[in-house]
């Protein structure tokens, strides 16, 4: 990913706060019929391996699988907040025009090769920590147990299951750090009065940013 040193992003604890915060992933790899992309919740262990270890699970009827199978490098794209930054947040647009817009954006990218696995107990773990992530907002969250046994072994047996150890992370927050203080502001302001909610996160992004950034 080509990263300006404005928008890098180093702090482990930063990135993984966006692979939290990112329901679903974009996994690339490089298989016989050439690249391949899926869209995948994801389990992040933070603590198991120097960067971390992701977990996740393919249909068993999408041929993907096999290239993590085969050892191929994988590309983990995680998709934070964005937003079109028009010239009219800029004061600098009334002093002088010598604006143009830009897009804003979190991301952060994992590469790693991902040990496949298809044993029931373990397949079971993983979906079952998926289910209860993303339930447990929910006032009566649902669980994997709450369905018949011999049907959960039916969907266990129509996926395959991986995990990834990060071998090597990057991230990139544009959010506007090359620009001056007042410019800055506009940006920051124009996002807030934004009607996406995804823009205001942005904007939320920015006021966030240490004053050194």
């Amino acid at each position: 990913m080509y990263i300006p040193k404005a928008f890098a992003v180093t702090d482990l604890d930063a990135l993984h706060g966006l692979i939290e915060q990112t329901p679903l992933a974009l996994l690339v790899s490089q298989g016989e019929q050439g690249l391949q992309a899926s869209h995948l919740p994801l389990l992040l262990k933070p603590d198991e391996g120097e960067f971390g270890t992701l977990y996740g699970h393919f249909a068993r009827a999408n041929p993907q699988w096999r290239s993590l199978a085969a050892g191929a490098e994988v590309l983990l794209v995680f998709q934070g907040a964005d937003a079109y930054i028009s010239p009219s947040f800029y004061p600098a647009k009334a002093a002088h025009g010598k604006v143009v817009p830009t897009w804003n954006y979190q991301a952060v990218h994992a590469h790693g090769r991902a040990e496949v696995f298809e044993d029931r107990e373990r397949l079971l773990a993983l979906v079952s920590a998926l289910s209860d992530r993303h339930e447990q907002r929910r006032e009566r969250p649902w669980a994997v147990s709450d369905a018949p046994t011999d049907y959960i072994d039916s969907m266990l047996r129509a996926i395959v299951g991986f995990a990834l150890p990060i071998s090597r992370i990057e991230g990139s927050f544009k959010l506007s750090q090359n620009k001056d203080a007042a410019n800055f502001q506009g940006v920051q302001q124009g996002l807030q009065q934004s009607e996406r909610p995804t823009e205001r996160q942005l904007a939320q992004a920015m006021a966030a940013l240490p004053p050194d950034a």
